[in-house]
């Protein structure tokens, strides 16, 4: 990264930032007409000599949660909510890291899957990446975009993506499940999860950080969501193997009541 591009694009953004436009008061002996660092600082729950540190870029490693808020502080748009953890990313080297190698889930695996067709099921990782799936599930996700990103991943669909609010009419329901499952990854130290937290504290701000400080207990492996006009019970199998995947199956809600073929 360019020497201190992050602080020089938290001190820009800050002095663009009228303080009419966050409603705060304008005064008449500013030396600047945007924020001052002690108005930015109290919006964001931090200390002045940290924002001045990270601005002057004496410190370049802040962590997600603070860029987070200052991202809301600052009421950044989505692109440069992007912008702002590519620059973060970049100063810790992972632009230039190489990637985990893809996990590939075992043939027997892949066959179980396709023999649940037409059922709605997938595979994902501890992350929440969708590693594989059903022609069902796809039928059902494609439509809202899930499956838009490569590789498709459960928590920056709900927390990222705008039509996420159009899928689950409870979307702060999902939400909390999402960052549960995140935060309960990334405490087992897996390292997508973890790089994910960062991302979405960013990306998404408070509504993400918030749920992932808050997540108290792991999440549901059974429940019910509702998927616009459609209600759907869900079963969460784990996969014996050291990569942590999950088989996810969709059932309609009354999938109780469906009849058992006699034998």
């Amino acid at each position: 990264m360019a020497d201190n591009a992050l602080g020089r694009f938290l001190r820009a953004r800050r002095e663009a930032t009228t303080p009419a436009a966050l409603g705060l008061p304008t005064g008449t002996r500013r030396r600047t007409p945007g924020l001052r660092r002690g108005e930015l600082a109290e919006r964001a729950g931090i200390s002045v000599e940290y924002l001045t540190r990270l601005e002057r870029g004496s410190d370049r490693y802040p962590s997600g949660q603070v860029l987070g808020a200052l991202a809301d502080a600052l009421t950044l748009s989505p692109d440069e909510r992007v912008h702002l953890y590519r620059l973060i990313k970049a100063s810790s080297g992972g632009a230039c890291q190489q990637t985990a190698p893809a996990v590939v889930p075992r043939p027997t695996v892949l066959a179980l899957l396709d023999r649940l067709e037409p059922t709605a099921a997938l595979l994902v990782d501890a992350a929440g990446d969708v590693l594989a799936s059903t022609a069902g599930f796809q039928t059902l996700a494609a439509p809202t975009g899930l499956l838009d990103d490569d590789p498709p991943n459960l928590a920056r669909f709900v927390f990222a993506d705008p039509r996420a609010r159009t899928v689950y009419p409870e979307w702060d329901r999902i939400a909390d499940v999402r960052a549960a499952s995140v935060r309960a990854a990334a405490d087992l130290g897996d390292p997508a999860a973890g790089a994910l937290a960062v991302e979405l504290s960013i990306t998404a701000g408070a509504e993400f950080a918030d749920r992932f400080a808050a997540a108290a207990t792991l999440p549901a492996l059974t429940g019910v969501e509702q998927w616009a006009q459609m209600r759907l019970a869900y079963e969460t199998l784990a996969v014996p193997g050291v990569e942590e995947l999950r088989l996810v199956v969709y059932l309609p809600d009354d999938a109780t009541e469906i009849a058992v073929p006699a034998h």
